[in-house]
């Protein structure tokens, strides 16, 4: 199918290098057919912070590991031309093509595009729970960069799945892991209940400021309504993600996600940007195949 027409500017477009839009171009590329993929970092950028793995097939225990892996294979498709630090600024969709104007100006074409750009860590504002002051905003807890010496207290504010990780990542960690969280993410914290670094927080709301020097004072009020205040030694925030669609022609749901039965038959969702429900790196992965196998069938039978 690498028959590329000349109206278009290959068989398949491919927005986001993550898991999704790997397997989307190797899927392609096994099956004859041409792709450009635009990534605006690097391919698998995201995976390569995440320090340990356990629901992947293959052996790779380290997302590290299993980023170069994935960027490994793209890089031996030939029938794949990579184009990283390049976002999509507009997708839309015609009859007959999917458009993709980039921020450096290009204009691409092709029958069908896979839209895999993933999600983002959820701001602050839209944690309604959660209140923190301008100058105690803390960083991430995804791709947080700490010793396994590190002790005192950790306050991490919310319980979602990077918090597992970043558990495992650190067997050896010597602290105190407080972690916060509102009713919504009563059904996340089953992952690490049993960690003996581990003290549960629910809380109603919280207030986060900046204390002495680099440590940080926290203001809540449980579920009982009983009123508490600590100091911790560092912060994370742990949120949750929001999904990060490009701009233009994609449908998204009430939640911000971009199912895949919504949208313009040419234009493909796959992996963390369908929904908040299957964001695992094996899900993305199968995703972002079926995105590829579905174009080269729905072109085949047309």
């Amino acid at each position: 199918m690498a028959e590329t027409s000349s109206r278009y500017s290959t068989d398949l477009l491919i927005v986001g290098g993550g898991p999704a839009g790997c397997a989307a171009a190797v899927m392609a590329a096994s099956l004859g057919m041409g792709s450009i993929l635009i990534e605006a970092d690097a391919l698998c950028g995201k995976l390569r912070h995440i320090a340990a793995v356990n629901n992947v097939v293959g052996g790779h225990a380290s997302g590290p590991e299993l980023g170069a892996a994935i960027a490994g294979d793209v890089a031996r498709t030939e029938l794949c031309t990579v184009e990283l630090g390049v976002c999509a600024s507009e997708i839309r969709a015609q009859d007959d093509r999917v458009t993709v104007t980039t921020d450096t100006g290009q204009r691409l074409e092709a029958p069908y595009v896979v839209v895999a750009t993933g999600v983002g860590p959820l701001p602050v504002g839209e944690a309604p729970w959660l209140t923190v002051a301008t100058e105690a905003m803390p960083p991430t807890l995804w791709g947080a960069k700490i010793s396994d010496a590190s002790r005192g207290v950790l306050l991490v504010l919310g319980a979602d799945r990077p918090l597992g990780t970043f558990l495992r990542a650190h067997p050896a960690l010597d602290a105190t892991v407080v972690v916060a969280y509102p009713p919504e993410d009563d059904y996340k914290v089953d992952e690490v209940r049993n960690d003996p670094r581990v003290t549960l927080l629910p809380v109603t709301a919280l207030t986060l400021r900046r204390g002495d020097g680099p440590r940080f004072a926290a203001e809540w009020t449980d579920r009982q309504g009983h009123v508490g205040a600590a100091t911790t030694d560092a912060a994370f925030l742990n949120l949750g993600s929001a999904p990060t669609p490009p701009p233009g022609a994609l449908a998204q749901g009430p939640d911000g996600y971009c199912p895949p039965d919504q949208q313009h038959p040419r234009i493909l969702t796959a992996g963390d940007l369908r929904a908040s429900r299957y964001q695992r790196i094996t899900a993305a992965t199968g995703s972002g195949a079926e995105a590829a196998l579905r174009a080269y069938y729905t072109e085949l039978d047309a």
